[in-house]
């Protein structure tokens, strides 16, 4: 990023992502003088599935750099039931944000992509250029087709206008500020508010849907934070970048649900309902790219970003997205 003042717009910026760059941000700000405005937008800014409401916020604020989070989002039920909606309405937000970007002659934008884009049938561990291999998992096409389209618009727009828009992939994200809504949450927050709620009722037993068995990588949203600030000052391609914890640190559902019982200190039992869909069984991603990038980037252990992410749910219980 060059040294002249930046205004850095972040699109979701209510959300997950968007909260814990903005605590890496003021962490930052209080060490120092810094040349970059960083400016935090949530839904009730403007809605971005509509063009004129996002040409509102850009003129407002006048971004040179753009971090893209904003989404419609849900867990592994909800996608199912609603794929065209997951379509229609991440094409119009992806669409609207960066044709805004490129009219308001925007430097760069680094958009989020998910894991959940690779092809379903694939090899493991995935990486940056299986992308559009395939067709992703029926479950949740409509979310991981939009979002593959920002690769082909990022790409577009590279080709015909020469503009840096890339992308970068995160595994499963999880932390303080997520969306711990029982409807819609994903696995992590969804297990931390509902072993939450055992707590409370008295409840003997924990039942977790699905077999338990399925592996996954989940980052810290703080990690991931950091990474996207990196992303938006240091990469300099159009090429998406998986942000990813290590192969090794791949693990199974029920060994979340197991150190979410630690964090909360529940004294029951978990029990798994084999009957209820487990989705993927892996979704192993490379972070080659990264590592040769990125070499000493060290990761927050899983045990300890749950444990810190149940103590602020417990903190916060009433101002969390429930």
């Amino acid at each position: 990023m060059s040294s002249e003042k930046n205004v850095i717009l972040v699109t979701g910026g209510s959300g997950l992502v968007g909260q814990a760059i903005k605590t890496v941000i003021e962490e930052e700000a209080a060490k120092g003088n810094s040349n970059e405005t960083w400016v935090f937008c949530g839904s009730k800014d403007g809605d971005l599935r509509d063009r004129a409401q996002t040409e509102v916020l850009f003129d407002k604020h006048k971004p040179t750099h753009v971090i893209h989070l904003a989404a419609m989002v849900g867990g592994l039920f909800h996608n199912m039931a609603h794929n065209l909606d997951f379509f229609r309405e991440n094409m119009a937000i992806n669409d609207n944000v960066l044709h805004t970007s490129y009219k308001h002659k925007v430097k760069k934008v680094v958009s989020c992509l998910s894991t959940c884009i690779f092809p379903d049938n694939t090899t493991y561990p995935i990486d940056e250029t299986m992308v559009h291999n395939g067709p992703p998992h029926t479950s949740n096409y409509g979310y991981s087709y939009a979002k593959r389209m920002i690769d082909v618009l990022n790409r577009g727009y590279h080709e015909q206008h020469g503009c840096l828009f890339t992308s970068v992939v995160p595994c499963n994200v999880f932390g303080p500020h997520d969306n711990f809504s029982l409807s819609s949450s994903h696995v992590v927050p969804a297990l931390i508010r509902r072993m939450d709620d055992a707590i409370r009722n008295g409840d003997q037993t924990f039942t977790v849907l699905g077999s338990g068995k399925p592996l996954r990588q989940f980052i810290y949203s703080l990690d991931l934070a950091k990474l996207f600030i990196w992303v938006l000052r240091k990469y300099e391609s159009v090429e998406p970048i998986i942000l990813s914890v290590d192969e090794e640190d791949e693990v199974t559902i029920s060994a979340v649900a197991e150190a979410i019982k630690k964090a909360h200190g529940y004294q029951g039992q978990i029990v798994y309902d084999t009957t209820k869909a487990d989705g993927q069984y892996k979704k192993t991603a490379s972070n080659k790219k990264l590592r040769a990038l990125n070499k000493d980037f060290s990761f927050t252990p899983i045990d300890k970003a749950i444990q810190d992410t149940v103590d602020w749910f417990k903190k916060n219980r009433e101002q969390a997205r429930t």
